[in-house]
């Protein structure tokens, strides 16, 4: 299994149980990876606060995204300036336009599933 650690934003974040953003951000946590999650409203996973920021990161390995490709527009700017190795369209969310904004800045898009990834040893 990969033991480089990488630092994620959960972007869509959801205080639900139910929801894959927060059942990625759970085990993310459980993977020692270092989450940040954000998400429409407040609220926490675990012990990983949920902010409706848009804090200043530095060292993002990933992005991964549980926004439908309308929702997303209001990030571009946010996702791309954080230089992201990589951003995940998970399943629901893959965007054609982002993908090739962030492939142009040479950002690796993958439509996948985190959880799949993380499952599987292959994040």
């Amino acid at each position: 299994m990969e033991s480089t650690k990488k630092k994620t934003m959960v972007l869509g974040a959801s205080d639900n149980p139910s929801r894959y953003s927060y059942l990625a951000v759970d085990s993310l946590n459980r993977h020692s990876h270092p989450v940040v999650a954000v998400g429409k409203h407040k609220g926490k996973v675990g012990n990983t606060e949920i902010t409706t920021e848009h804090p200043a990161l530095t060292d993002i390995d990933t992005v991964t995204l549980y926004l439908n490709a309308q929702n997303q527009k209001q990030y571009y700017d946010y996702i791309l300036s954080l230089s992201p190795k990589r951003i995940i369209f998970n399943p629901g969310a893959e965007n054609d336009e982002l993908a090739q904004l962030a492939e142009e800045k040479g950002i690796k898009p993958m439509e996948a599933c985190t959880l799949v990834l993380l499952s599987t040893g292959q994040y």
